[in-house]
């Protein structure tokens, strides 16, 4: 089950220059910027209230982030949500009928496991679902 929407995912072509354009608007400095070398990937993190802004710049030619600016132009790419249980909800989203596309929690960016659905399971919105990675 979904507890709320845990953040946005912007692709900027420039991570600085959209960080400081992100200060401004929001008034708030980046709590966290972290590189994810799996999805080749520079990221900055902003508190909004309960939720979070993620800036995403590509730092490899054939990344994700890269082939959406390509495409699309910079802006909005995913939407995340919060779960409790990862595994279980993709198991309980294939079930459903969405498509998956990985079927496995990865490690992601700001200690979460992740996994998306598909846009086009999901009226053409990238998906991701995040859980907190626990420290056992």
């Amino acid at each position: 089950m979904v507890r709320r929407i845990e953040h946005i995912g912007i692709a900027v072509k420039d991570l600085e220059a959209a960080n400081e354009l992100y200060e401004s608007l929001l008034g708030v400095r980046p709590y966290k910027e972290e590189a994810v070398a799996s999805e080749g990937v520079r990221t900055s993190f902003f508190r909004t209230g309960e939720s979070k802004v993620e800036l995403l710049e590509a730092t490899k030619e054939d990344s994700a982030i890269a082939k959406f600016i390509e495409k699309r132009g910079e802006g909005i790419h995913h939407i995340a949500f919060e779960v409790e249980d990862i595994e279980g909800e993709i198991v309980r989203l294939q079930a459903a009928g969405f498509r998956i596309l990985n079927e496995k929690p990865k490690r992601g960016a700001d200690n979460k496991l992740v996994c998306f659905v598909h846009p086009r399971s999901a009226n053409g919105v990238l998906v991701e679902l995040c859980q907190e990675i626990r420290n056992t």
